[in-house]
Parts: structure tokens; sequence; C-alpha cells
């Protein structure tokens, strides 16, 4: 696995990685970026080929190649390894089954139970024709892995033991159940099986939908795994694995329902196409989208459940900053039903989709309402979507639509407007915001931080730019020797970090000296105004207990002390 890892790393540079997912630019010997894992409108994500890692000073995002593909799409390191090794051209070894670890065996086990799944259907006619039916090609149920679980309570948990895989393994990843102190049997049963992959293609989970000659109303149409270690249904879309490519080649990404939408899809030419796989839509299926496109297409079903589906994620998609439009197929079809009918239609129905406020407008104004009907209507239906889009120039172009629409005035519709709260005001993160800390704490170690950079960069240079014994002697003498002890052991935690900090703000600095002198002037003016509190309170204390000999000692060194204050003050200033 190591020499795999070297290979890859031989292979690919971090600059070619990270610039194949986002858009990078030239920032001296290193490049830059928005980073890609929080909200930013300036470029403080930067990546060093020298070091092969990247650094974001916004949120602290650091690491290499491996950990930026595990961070960006969602995987482990074995997941990423098998991304990168693809892109580098370099073959992993398989390791025998007993061997694996025990995330690799559950990985494994489901990879065998997608290949049982994948001969059983062809080797049954009646699951295969129907497959068929649905308009489905051959190549397209090759290439999607789509397979069929017989009828059958224990078959497949036979062939798995047969395989080499213990039960507790295919219980852990959601292929068979086991009641207390019975006998095990499968999960799914007579139904059509769709793999469900993460983002490099790994199979974590399945889909299955029953034969319709088994569907007696009483158990559900579709059946998910459950989730699982390998499985989380919140913040994986089906096909995403697929899809990634084309999403970011074409700049926007088709949502649909159902496996099926989306396999049609699809074949139908447009690969930039996942599913939400009948669960709700959440901020994690968005986060996985929006890292390669802020266009969304919304194609959901055009049933009553499908419209409501709808309007829930485009509240929600809007919130983090999607452009949305949505799709929508007359006569109640879904996706799969109108590209086995005719692929061309699916071609214009995506090419007629309208933003949702275009969508009501449209519908209102076929009602003919009074005005005073219609500006109801308008409030209550069109209007808390303008407060949720983002941006503010898309919120002026939709308002002037409306208004040229209806024949509203526009600060009549803004002043509407700003009466509707926004639901779930923010989307949050999980990250909790650190307390603030008093400016002159966080000034000081700020300046200490970057001292210590510029001492840990400059050390390690040939041909140095400042004296780095100069730096030494003078935060001995500022801090005290032992603080700057203790100080120097905490940051050399993070001395690579620091590093890189260093470089990419002052590598092409001209004023480096002046810069770390002014830093050391600023280092001590803190240190000396901390240092006065605390001796002021000495003297307070020993003039509340009388102790006028001690006071006056302390009185001098307060004197002392104010006086190099004005001293390096006047330093500063010129």
């Amino acid at each position: 696995m190591s020499s795999s890892v070297e290979k890859i790393k031989e292979r690919l540079s971090i600059d070619q990685v990270i610039g194949a997912y986002i858009k990078i630019e030239k920032a001296g010997s290193n490049y830059k970026a928005r980073c890609p894992f929080h909200n930013e409108k300036t470029p403080s994500f930067f990546i060093s080929p020298a070091r092969g890692s990247y650094y974001c000073f916004g949120c602290s995002a650091k690491g290499d190649i491996f950990s930026f593909v595990q961070e960006f799409e969602g995987l482990d390191f074995v997941g990423s390894l098998k991304v990168l090794a693809e892109k580098a051209g370099v073959e992993l070894v398989q390791e025998n089954v007993k061997s694996k670890s025990e995330r690799e065996r559950l990985f494994s086990c489901l990879e065998a139970a997608t290949a049982f799944y994948e001969k059983s259907l062809v080797a049954n006619s009646e699951a295969y024709e129907y497959v068929r039916s649905r308009g489905l090609t051959e190549k397209t149920i090759g290439e999607w892995n789509i397979g069929f679980a017989v009828n059958d309570w224990r078959v497949l948990v036979t062939h798995l033991r047969e395989k080499g895989f213990n039960e507790s393994d295919m219980e852990k990843v959601g292929l068979i159940k086991r009641p207390e102190g019975n006998t095990p049997y499968d999960t799914f049963r007579g139904r059509i099986m769709f793999p469900i992959c993460d983002s490099s293609g790994r199979v974590v989970a399945f889909s299955g939908r029953i034969m319709p000659r088994l569907d007696d109303g009483k158990t559900g149409k579709y059946v998910n795994s459950p989730e699982t270690e390998l499985f989380n249904k919140s913040s994986l879309l089906y096909g995403f694995d697929k899809a990634k490519n084309a999403i970011r080649l074409k700049n926007y990404v088709i949502l649909v329902e159902g496996q099926l939408d989306l396999i049609m899809s699809h074949q139908a030419g447009y690969q930039n196409t996942v599913a939400s796989s009948g669960t709700a839509l959440t901020e994690g299926h968005l986060a996985l989208m929006k890292r390669l496109t802020d266009n969304l297409l919304l194609a959901y079903d055009a049933d009553k459940a499908g419209i409501a589906a709808s309007e829930r994620a485009t509240k929600l998609a809007l919130k983090m900053g999607f452009t949305v439009k949505n799709v929508f197929i007359e006569g109640g079809k879904d996706p799969a039903d109108l590209i086995f009918k005719d692929p061309q239609l699916w071609v214009e129905t995506l090419k007629n989709s309208k933003h949702i406020v275009d969508y009501y407008l449209d519908n209102l104004l076929a009602e003919n309402l009074d005005k005073k009907k219609l500006g109801d209507e308008v409030r209550k239906k069109v209007l808390p979507f303008v407060a949720l889009t983002e941006s503010s120039i898309e919120q002026s172009r939709l308002v002037d639509a409306i208004s040229i629409r209806t024949g509203f005035r526009t600060d009549a519709i803004w002043d509407d407007l700003k009466k509707i709260p926004r639901e779930d005001e923010a989307v949050t993160t999980t990250a909790t915001a650190p307390q603030s800390l008093p400016e002159r704490k966080s000034r000081k170690s700020s300046i200490e931080r970057k001292i210590f950079g510029i001492l840990y960069w400059q050390s390690q240079q040939a041909v140095k730019k400042v004296d780095t014994e100069h730096i030494r002697k003078r935060l001995g003498e500022i801090l005290g020797e032992d603080e700057f002890g203790k100080l120097d052991i905490l940051l050399s935690e993070s001395r690579n970090d620091l590093v890189f900090e260093t470089e990419i703000a002052y590598e092409n600095s001209l004023k480096l000296v002046k810069e770390v002198d002014d830093f050391l002037i600023n280092l001590e003016l803190d240190t000396l105004k901390e240092r006065l509190t605390d001796v002021m309170d000495e003297l307070h204390k020993a003039e509340a207990s009388k102790d006028s000999e001690r006071a006056e000692i302390i009185l001098r060194r307060c004197q002392e002390i104010s006086l190099r204050i004005s001293t390096l003050v006047a330093q500063s200033k010129k």
C-alpha cells in the first residue's frame, strides 16, 4: 500500500490534482484559489507544489493530495487511493479476504454481493426482460451493475458464506437480517437491485425495486439498505461517482428522485445527473454538488408529492447559494417514463426549465386573477423564493421580472419582500465559532505566530534574508527564556504549517528585515503592557496593605516599564 502511495505522489503533482477539481491561479511559486471547504469570496486557499501540500488561511484546512480527495469527495483513505491510482495509472494489489482490515472486508462483501446479483439477473429471464422493458439497454445494465435478488430467503447468505465471508460482516453492511435466536435471512428478495456507490465507485449499499408480479401493495416498492458504517444516506447521492466529471465540465447538475430516472437520463446523454434515491434532500447532498457547480436543475416527479419535494429542495438550495431551475414535466410523468417515450422530449423539457419564480408567475397569470388576489398570491407563493435567493443581483432581477409581468411597482415589491422572514435564516455548519479573545491577547498571539514562522522558515534556508540568531536572542529578551522555550515547543507542533503560511506571505517581500523589526517592537509593546497591568495590580495590593516600602519599589518598576513603552511607541512611528 505504501509503495502505491509513493508511486501516485511521484506521478501526480498537487496542483494537477486540485486543479482538476477547482479553479486555481498562480501566486509566485505557489497557487491560490477560493477554498472548496468553506464559503469565501476572496482566495485564502494556497497550494505548494514544492511541499506537495495545501493550506487554507480561512478555515485551516490542510493536507496532501489524498486528504484533499478524501475531504472533497467524502471518502476514506482507501477510497481516495482508488481515485488517485486510477488518475495516475497505478495498479493497486488486491489482498486476501482474511488479511484485509474490517472496513475493507465490508467493501469486499458488498462487491461479492453485487457480482452475485448481476449473475442472478442474467439467469432470470423474467427479471431481465422487465429491466429491458423499462428502456434500459444491455450496455446500460452492465455499466450500472444492475442485478436481481431472487425470491428466496437464504440464497445470498449461503453464497457469501461459501466465499469466505462471515455473517457478522453481512449484517454490518445490511445484506442480511439476524433476528435474535433465529436463522439469518437475506434482506432483499424478489427485487431488481441497484448498487449505490460512494464517490470513488465502491458499492456501499443497495436499493431494491420489487418485481411487479410480487408487489402485493403491503411492502414498499423500493427498499434501501439500512445506514451502516459505509452508508450514510444523507450525504450520498446515487450516481455521483459517474456524474461528477460531467457536472464539473458542464457546470450544472440535474437532480432527479429515482434510480431509473437517473439511469435513463445518463443513457439519454445527460451524464451530469444524480439522484436523491427517494430520500429527502439534505444540506449534505447539496454541499456535495456545490463543490462542483452552483447551477442546479431540479427534475422531480410531476405528481403532488414530487412537486412538494421540489419546492422544499428549491428553498434549501437557494439558501445554499445555488442558481435553481425547476424542470416541470407535463402529464404527471416521471423522467424515466418521459425518456422512454421519447429521449428528445427530455432534451426539450430540460431546455424549457424555469426558475421557480417564473414558474409560479406563469401559473398565476394564467388564472387571470384580479389585482388584489394576484398580489396576495405573489406575496404568498413567489416572494418567499426571492427572499431565499442569496445573490442581491439575482434578487433585483427577479423583482424587476415580477414587476414587468404583474404591473406592480418595484418599490412596493421590495417593501413586501423585506417583510418576509427567511426560513431557517442561514445554513449552519457543524463547526462552532470559537469565542473571541480580547483584542490585545489575540494580536500578541498573531505576532508570535508570525515571528516564529519567519524564524522556522529562514532557519532552513541556505541563504537567509534575516538574522535568525538576532531574532532568537530578542525573543528570549522580550518573553524570557522560559516562556520562549515553552512557546517554541508549542508552535513546533505546527511547524510545517507555519513555514508554509510564512513562505506564502513573505517569499516576495522586499522589506522582510523591517517587518521583523516591527513585529519585535509590537511584541515587546504587548508583552510590556501585560506586565504593566500585572505590576499595577501588585501596587494596588501593596497600597491597600499599607506596605509603603514595597509600594515604592513596585512604583519604580511601573515607571521603568512605562518609559520603555514610550520609547517603543516612538520607534514604531519611525
